[in-house]
């Protein structure tokens, strides 16, 4: 799915990191530097800094009030968060979940970032029409979401 407009996304420092970084390269889009699981794994269990939420905003693009729905982060919940300079480990954990689906998207549409925001806000018809970020609130949700983006990429009809 490659066009000229991925060509040209595919400069973004955060994608580019996220190719490079591993497994979880992701990552990269909260602005974070550990790609090891053990690493993620901790800094997830003390709570990210607020600044990977500003950092993911700023490098996904998506919607504030659509991450903070993602998320499950009320406006109130994120001044407190915001003040506290921390989110909460169970929030950060959504965060990532969060940065790894956009990730794939961006993946999937081969870098180009305004394609992947555009399929991650549209109702997918092998969604039953659901929207994907809608759909990805729950793990459960985020795995369907996932998996529909493996079928795509394998060119699996859906």
């Amino acid at each position: 799915m490659a066009t000229t407009t991925a060509r040209k996304s595919r400069g973004s420092q955060w994608y580019e990191a996220s190719r490079t970084g591993g497994s979880h390269g992701y990552v990269a889009a909260l602005g974070l530097d550990t790609f090891d699981t053990g690493g993620l794994l901790r800094r997830i269990a003390v709570g990210l800094p607020f600044a990977a939420w500003t950092a993911f905003l700023r490098n996904s693009g998506l919607p504030a009030a659509g991450v903070a729905a993602l998320v499950q982060l009320s406006r109130r919940t994120l001044a407190r968060r915001k003040g506290e300079r921390r989110l909460r480990p169970d929030e950060s954990d959504r965060l990532v979940r969060a940065a790894r689906l956009y990730a794939q998207a961006v993946a999937l549409f081969d870098g180009d970032e305004s394609q992947a925001r555009r399929w991650l806000t549209t109702p997918q018809p092998a969604l039953a029409g659901a929207v994907p970020l809608d759909v990805a609130v729950t793990d459960l949700g985020a795995r369907e979401v996932e998996a529909l983006i493996g079928r795509l990429e394998h060119g699996i009809p859906s």
